[in-house]
């Protein structure tokens, strides 16, 4: 068999450079480099990827090996039935590395059809270094980086403003462009690079926050050499990820026109804020996660798609995510229930068993911001709480207590405080004492949630409920 190469591949196509990325890894060559290929072929973009490594350790040579090419597999089910794809993506043009040949990296700077920059260097990554010189080879920070980068253009360029950058941080941080921005102008100022540059990148450049969502388990090392022969090359790049995306981009029109993903038949949205993306994901996709996690695993089930299969559990999910969580979001309903939808058609993915003991890390603080605001505002809007997501809470509690599940020991994973904090609770023999002393613990909320009327009461009975009848009979109380 081959090994995968522009050689070998000679149907893999040539574009001009366009984009500039900083990270070669799983997650951007499954989700932007694909978003790039499709647009490619829907649209006239025309553009290819020079993959610049973040860090002095990475994997561009491997790329390179591979002139940058490399199989995506996804998996999924869309409109209810499974897809199993395998696709050659040929957007990337070659990989560099900074810290191996710096002037290669400048020269990124000169090109003149060179118009975006796009990261994920991890939500570690947007971070202001004070330790970075201007005359680092390179930088060790990524703003320090693109702050060369983008100086070293200004310079090239005579300050000339249709030669500024538009720049998508893909990092899992809320507000990532806004982050990356401020870090920029830190550099500038440490750096003493100017007036007229710093004008330069507030008008000629844009820095836009951006919201990324696909599952990407990586490379497939339990069928990798199955791919391969499906594929018909060694292929040691293989990537893997379900179907489902989402790219939201917080920018105006004017800059859809110049990158025109929305325009390929892509969930790629140009909204004028991220915002209410974010919370949609964290409350739609997350909320549910951390409530249908202990509620399953005490029913008997182990993988979040068991879960939702389960007529009892599922109903739960379903409730919970279209009753409780839904209502409590501003966008448009009908938007709102077509991505709970694809949610739920994500967690029933027959490609992908994602264990429930995986989700059940740091519940506590999980729950605070995946699944508290929605039981407030749902509290505010009906005037009644939530019964799903409070079992959900009153689930981890029990969670929280230990003991086993048959034969397997039931080992909680939290901070220390948290979880000693349960154990004493539980040692009183009191499920009241039990939820008023972790509603009260202002470690885990910040405040004292006993304050919420009912919620102490409710807790209590649905302690009491799981303790006596166990947890399906508490899920049959919550759906019936």
């Amino acid at each position: 068999m081959e090994r995968l190469n522009r050689t070998s591949a000679t149907q893999a196509k040539r574009y001009t450079e366009k984009v500039i990325q900083f990270g070669e890894g799983n997650f951007l060559r499954a989700f932007i480099d694909w978003i790039i290929w499709k647009t490619n072929q829907k649209t006239d973009f025309n553009g290819s990827v020079v993959v610049v490594q973040p860090i002095e350790k990475g994997m561009v040579e491997w790329l390179n090996e591979q002139d940058g090419l490399y199989h995506l597999n996804l998996q999924g089910l869309q409109d209810g039935k499974p897809v199993d794809s395998l696709d050659l993506i040929d957007v990337i043009s070659r990989g560099l590395n900074p810290y191996a040949d710096f002037e290669a990296y400048l020269a990124l700077a000169e090109q003149p059809e060179i118009r975006f920059v796009i990261s994920n260097t991890t939500e570690a990554g947007i971070a202001f270094d004070p330790a970075c010189k201007l005359d680092d080879k390179p930088a060790s920070s990524y703003p320090g980086k693109l702050t060369q980068l983008l100086y070293h253009r200004w310079q090239h360029f005579g300050g000339a403003m249709d030669k500024g950058l538009i720049v998508f941080p893909c990092e899992l941080i809320f507000e990532n462009g806004k982050h990356l921005k401020e870090c920029i102008r830190q550099y500038i100022d440490l750096w003493n690079l100017g007036p007229d540059f710093s004008s330069w990148f507030e008008e000629a450049c844009g820095v836009y926050s951006t919201l990324v969502d696909r599952i990407v388990p990586g490379y497939p090392r339990d069928n990798a050499a199955a791919l391969c022969e499906r594929a018909g090359y060694d292929d040691h790049l293989l990537d893997k990820a379900e179907i489902f995306h989402l790219w939201v981009i917080e920018a105006p029109k004017e800059i859809a026109d110049e990158f025109p993903a929305d325009k390929a038949g892509l969930h790629v949205l140009f909204v004028p804020s991220e915002a209410p993306y974010h919370e949609r994901k964290v409350t739609l996709l997350n909320g549910p996660h951390t409530v249908l996690s202990p509620v399953g695993y005490l029913s008997g089930l182990d993988t979040v798609k068991e879960c939702c299969e389960d007529p009892e559990v599922g109903a739960f999910v379903r409730k919970v995510m279209f009753e409780e969580l839904l209502p409590t979001l501003n966008l448009p309903k009908e938007e709102l229930e077509k991505f709970a939808s694809d949610v739920m058609e994500r967690f029933r993915n027959p490609f992908v068993k994602h264990f429930v003991t995986s989700i059940m890390l740091n519940s506590f603080p999980k729950f605070k911001t995946r699944d508290l605001p929605g039981l407030k505002t749902y509290l505010e809007r009906k005037g009644e709480l939530p019964k799903g997501i409070v079992l959900g809470l009153a689930g981890i509690c029990t969670y929280y207590k230990g003991g086993k599940r048959g034969d397997v020991e039931i080992v909680p994973n939290d901070d220390p405080k948290i979880v000693e904090l349960l154990k004493n609770l539980w040692a009183t023999g009191d499920v009241k004492a039990v939820a008023k002393g972790v509603l009260a613990d202002d470690f885990i909320w910040g405040e004292d949630l006993n304050a919420i009327p009912g919620l102490t009461e409710l807790l209590a009975s649905d302690l009491a409920l799981i303790q006596e009848k166990g947890m399906r009979a508490a899920v049959k109380s919550v759906i019936l």
